[in-house]
């Protein structure tokens, strides 16, 4: 009874020893005689009991690592205080067991000693304009190491730069005089642009006005003429039906009437304006000389 209880206690611990279930997502180094032997996948798996051993066992989920802060320098010699965090993914269990004592220290100072590399190269202004080029640099550094250590450094993100306490009250100082600036500006350009508009205005105005000035000279300009052509076509018309009516019979004879009474009536305006010293011809026959050149140019005329 005792035997067969010992016996069954040997097979349970071969049983035990031999069959090793792995994780998904997970692999198991196993070594042979104290050497690399295998690594075993999720799942079922058999081993020589006493002669293979497990050693090593990893997780091949990607992994968060937080990068203590720290102190760097930049380009022109301004401290800033640093902290970020890693992910990466162990891709080669093998590697990842014998290429490095512990992997996950050694991507904490490659994390380290890449950032205030790459930060040193870069001015104070331009580490926080390009967080993503940071990034970058330090995963490209960290990545070409890690291959080693059988670890994938996925990304690499900054949480926060934190300059000294001066240096923030300069740049605040900095801001508010950029914005000071940036108002000063905006309210000369709104000046500026009133003051154009108001010439443009004077401008348009001026020009409307000589317009209408222009135009009421043409205006008037056009009426005088008319005005003008009016009376010409009035005179014209009645020198026609004067010289019409001379060629009637007893048209000279009315002509001569006409002309005695303008001349009747100019003596009679002279001798009713007391200013005037009215000179009475002493022939009388002049007023009829008068009458008779009247009637030559009228005959002159018609011939």
């Amino acid at each position: 009874m005792e035997i067969a209880l010992l016996l069954l206690v040997i097979a349970a611990v071969f049983i035990a020893r031999s069959i090793k279930v792995v994780p998904q997502q997970n692999a198991w180094v196993v070594e042979r005689l104290g050497k690399y032997h295998a690594s075993l996948a999720p799942g079922l798996n058999f081993l020589v009991p006493f002669i293979d051993n497990v050693v090593y066992k990893h997780s091949l989920k990607e992994i968060p690592l937080d990068v203590p802060s720290q102190i760097c320098i930049t380009r022109d010699n301004t401290q800033l205080q640093v902290d970020g965090i890693l992910y990466f993914q162990v891709t080669d269990p093998m590697r990842a067991s014998y290429g490095s004592s512990n992997y996950v220290v050694a991507i904490t100072q490659l994390a380290q000693t890449s950032l205030r590399s790459v930060i040193g190269k870069l001015e104070l202004d331009k580490t926080f304009e390009e967080r993503d080029t940071i990034n970058a640099q330090v995963v490209q550094a960290i990545d070409e190491a890690a291959l080693n250590w059988g670890v994938k450094v996925l990304r690499y993100e900054i949480k926060d730069l934190t300059p000294p306490k001066e240096i923030l009250q300069a740049m605040q100082r900095q801001i508010t005089a950029e914005r000071e600036k940036r108002a000063v500006i905006a309210a000369s350009e709104g000046k500026r642009q009133e003051q154009i508009n108001l010439a443009e205005g004077e401008k348009q105005a001026a020009i409307a006005k000589s317009e209408g000035e222009k135009q009421a000279a043409i205006n008037t300009a056009q009426g005088q003429a008319a005005a003008i052509t009016a009376v010409a076509e009035a005179t014209a018309r009645a020198i026609s039906v004067t010289a019409a009516a001379i060629g009637e019979p007893g048209g000279e004879k009315a002509v001569q009437l006409k002309v005695a009474e303008k001349a009747v009536e100019a003596y009679s305006r002279l001798a009713a304006d007391a200013t005037t010293t009215l000179v009475v011809p002493s022939n009388m026959t002049e007023v009829s000389a008068l009458i008779s050149s009247a009637m030559k140019m009228v005959q002159a005329q018609k011939a």
